[in-house]
């Protein structure tokens, strides 16, 4: 009687540490960004250096999580990561170089923090932003990579803080609601209120919710070709 050939174990999916391991025996930090379509407010970025002996259960792309497992998940990170930080790029940076550039820039600001700073970097997308490192991109890398999934999630929780905070100083708005993304109940405020030193003036469909013409743009990347992935 013959056997049937044993099967190999499935590999669990969501997030690994895989990636990281590819890089060599080297510290490699996770990047990602939170806020690039969002009408209001800043683009905030996080990079993290994980301690691959203390990766905390549960990491996953910010988007498929929970605002209150997110908060949770960020003080793991916290409390076990090697190192993190938080950068970020605010409207008058987000209108001087498209969200695009603005969101390298954060990007590099949570890098540059970093210490002990890393050999490699992990950024989740396909642009290969200017980093003090090596930079190795990662398509959809918040659902491969634990380090970005981390970065993802420090990245979105900084960002829904400071937008709440802004409630307190633009009431009205419904920005500790919508985070400042392009809902019929930002726009109908918009409408009603006019806009707010945080909003992105620069970006095509609040102008035309506003009523505003477009102004002329010398750059490649603009709101409209910007998903909002991170607006969950």
């Amino acid at each position: 009687m013959t056997r049937a050939p044993a099967r190999k174990p499935k590999r669990r999916s969501g997030p690994h540490y895989r990636l990281e391991k590819l890089c060599g025996d080297v510290m490699v930090c996770g990047v990602d960004e939170a806020g690039r379509g969002p009408w209001a407010g800043p683009v905030v970025a996080a990079a993290v250096i994980l301690n691959p002996k203390k990766v905390p259960r549960g990491l996953d792309d910010s988007k498929k999580l929970t605002a209150q497992r997110r908060e949770e998940l960020e003080l793991e990170i916290k409390e076990r990561a090697l190192c993190w930080a938080v950068g970020s790029a605010d409207v008058e940076e987000i209108g001087q170089l498209n969200i695009l550039h603005a969101s390298g820039r954060a990007m590099l600001r949570a890098v540059e923090q970093l210490q002990p700073q890393p050999i490699v970097a992990l950024i989740d997308g396909n642009y290969r932003f200017p980093m003090p490192c090596e930079v190795r991109t990662v398509v959809g890398g918040d659902a491969l990579s634990v380090s970005i999934a981390a970065a993802s999630i420090l990245a979105k929780v900084e960002r829904d803080r400071r937008m709440a905070a802004y409630e307190d100083e633009f009431p009205g708005y419904g920005f500790a609601q919508h985070k400042g993304y392009g809902v019929p109940q930002h726009a109908a405020a918009v409408k009603a209120l006019g806009p707010t030193p945080i909003h992105r003036l620069s970006f095509p469909r609040l102008r035309r919710v506003l009523g505003l013409d477009q102004p002329e743009l010398d750059f490649g990347l603009v709101e409209d070709d910007v998903q909002d992935e991170d607006a969950a």
